[in-house]
């Protein structure tokens, strides 16, 4: 795991106890460990979804589209 990894989890993690907290306040410590989890892991399928965005071909753009 790279440190640049770590940091992208852990401010996810950050961003999303923010979030609650922005939203409510008074939320407990099940809550926000809750929304940390969801950051953390929402980070990494993001991660994931760009990567593999880039891995693919790029679009054949060579035939015919004036029909």
């Amino acid at each position: 795991m790279g440190i640049g990894k770590l940091i992208e989890e852990v401010a996810g993690a950050v961003a999303a106890d923010e979030a609650v907290e922005a939203v409510d306040p008074n939320a407990g410590f099940l809550t926000k460990a809750a929304a940390a989890v969801a950051g953390f892991e929402g980070v990494n399928k993001l991660t994931d979804v760009l990567k593999e965005k880039e891995q693919e071909p790029a679009a054949d753009n060579s035939s015919d589209q004036n029909g």
